[in-house]
């Protein structure tokens, strides 16, 4: 089993060998750049950070977190480049912080390293010979299904970007699905289930799919498995994030994170205590390369674990257990009343 994202991973650090020493030898010294850039050229970070220094974890371990409020309330203030230099912006409404809209910003920079993580991520499920129906937002450049088309393009596989369905969209996207016979699909899991469940018997050769953006329930999986017998990967990612974080690969047993430009914490919601490996807690995260907009220690909301035992397909990388939602208590899953939404 070829294992795409460590050999991807190895080549962005500059290795012969991929192991845990390297990657997190490179991880300390990205942080360690990212807090000198940060507080160099953002005037929230040089407030937040500013007689900080970070030379081991347990220095890094003990920078304050940072959260939306903070993004909702200081935004514009944790920017490192000129407005000149950024080349797309994304709106989420927030129900905290009065309801102030939390903005991020992306150079085509920053954005490239997202594209860059479709294309090697995305290999884990398609090669040149399929066709990949992306049922995300892409009509906009540097949204998410147009990175992701970008990618996938780069690979060699066949794209059809459709969007996010509406209400009206089933029967066009099934139809659209038999006729350009589609391989693949990138989509919300509720999306695609409501879409299975009106399949009725089309011929729509489906072998996998990519489901983000939503927890995925028991009852979608197997709608969408009953439908098309087909292998149902999972992606971990948010806007924050720069769209991509973590991807199932065929073992389908969590989630592998994209270490070379992300690094994870698991912490005590309560405490901010770093919890081990297997230990439930919130995702924390701090960006590695990342100019325009960087985040350190960003408390996410989700909950989620480190699994411990190393993947069956031999992948070095460290992964996320299944991603609860923003409402998540330990042991048990709560309805989120209101996820940020994306304008």
């Amino acid at each position: 089993m070829e294992r795409y994202l460590d050999i991807w991973t190895a080549r962005k650090l500059g290795v012969a060998e991929l192991t845990r020493k390297n990657i997190e030898d490179y991880q300390l010294e990205k942080i360690k750049e990212t807090l000198r850039w940060a507080v160099a050229n953002s005037p929230f970070y040089r407030g937040r950070y500013g007689a900080a220094e970070v030379r081991t974890w347990e220095d890094f371990r003990r920078l304050p977190f940072t959260c939306p409020q903070d993004v909702a309330s200081f935004g514009g203030d944790m920017v490192c480049l000129p407005q000149s230099r950024i080349s797309r912006i994304v709106t989420m409404e927030t129900s905290g912080t009065e309801g102030r809209p939390k903005r991020i910003y992306f150079t085509e920079e920053d954005q490239e390293l997202t594209i860059d993580f479709f294309h090697n991520g995305m290999r884990l499920l398609v090669d040149p010979s399929d066709t990949v129906i992306i049922l995300m937002p892409c009509r906009r450049p540097g949204s998410i299904g147009d990175l992701l088309k970008e990618g996938l393009e780069r690979l060699g596989a066949k794209t059809v970007p459709y969007g996010l369905p509406s209400g009206g969209d089933d029967e066009t996207i099934l139809q659209l699905m038999e006729e350009r016979g589609a391989t693949c699909c990138v989509a919300l899991p509720t999306h695609l289930a409501a879409l299975a469940e009106k399949d009725g018997g089309r011929r729509i050769s489906m072998k996998t799919v990519l489901l983000s953006a939503e927890y995925v329930s028991a009852e979608s999986r197997e709608k969408i498995q009953n439908t098309w017998g087909c292998k149902i990967f999972e992606h971990y990612g948010m806007t924050e994030m720069g769209l991509g974080c973590a991807v199932s690969c065929e073992e389908l047993s969590g989630c592998h994170i994209r270490e070379s430009d992300l690094y994870l914490e698991i912490i005590d919601p309560e405490t901010g205590r770093v919890l081990p490996d297997g230990e439930e807690g919130e995702v924390v995260f701090t960006t590695l390369t990342r100019k325009g907009m960087p985040f350190i220690r960003y408390r996410t909301g989700d909950w989620s674990s480190f699994l411990k035992k190393t993947c069956r397909c031999g992948s070095i990388l460290k992964r996320i257990s299944r991603v609860g939602d923003r409402n998540m208590q330990k042991g048990a899953w709560k309805k989120t009343p209101g996820q940020d939404k994306k304008k």
